[in-house]
């Protein structure tokens, strides 16, 4: 009978081990999403120098979306890509560094049932990564994709600035719809 009992006592500290892994799964889930989406990026980046020449243009739906082949030598949304200080490659790449630590930083203070901010930042970590990939290799981002209705053009942009963009909005979102904690009871 004590036999059991020590059974039954050792069952909760071979239970124990599980936990660790239970926290496994959503990293892989952070990372695959992050590669992911770096290999789409720097796929569809490769696509477009290949087939389509330097400020040409192709339309995908008439007089709403085209693919154009342009460099952004700027920041988010072409800032600064009309700036022609020799110091612009450097200062660029530092900003995207810069973001990269503040992406970690958040990263370390999301909680394991916060899904839609690790989606989120997972989004925007392989954004992040994809464009800093084109800024440290060519000294600029490609963008590709040309959104726009009669004379009205959005900024061109890539699939790293799309899944940032889609990052932030599931971190927003995430943040609009807190859960109730434990340690707050109502």
């Amino acid at each position: 009978m004590t036999m059991d009992v020590e059974s039954a006592a050792a069952a909760p500290e071979a239970a124990a081990p599980a936990a660790p892994a239970a926290v496994r799964p959503s990293l892989r889930l952070f990372w695959w999403l992050a590669l992911a989406v770096v290999a789409l990026d720097q796929g569809s980046k490769a696509l477009i120098r290949a087939h389509l020449p330097l400020y040409d243009s192709r339309p995908v739906i008439a007089g709403f979306l085209d693919l154009v082949h342009v460099h952004n030598a700027g920041v988010a949304f072409g800032l600064l890509n009309d700036m022609t200080h020799p110091l612009r490659s450097l200062a660029t790449t530092a900003l995207a560094i810069i973001a990269l630590v503040g992406i970690a930083f958040y990263a370390r203070h999301i909680r394991e049932d916060e899904r839609l901010a690790r989606i989120g930042l997972s989004c925007i970590l392989g954004g992040a990564i994809g464009n800093l990939a084109d800024r440290l290799r060519q000294g600029f981002v490609v963008d590709f994709v040309d959104v726009y209705w009669r004379d009205w053009h959005f900024w061109a942009f890539n699939v790293a600035d799309a899944a940032i963009t889609v990052g932030a909005i599931l971190i927003f979102l995430d943040l609009l719809f807190p859960r109730r904690h434990a340690s707050h009871p109502v």
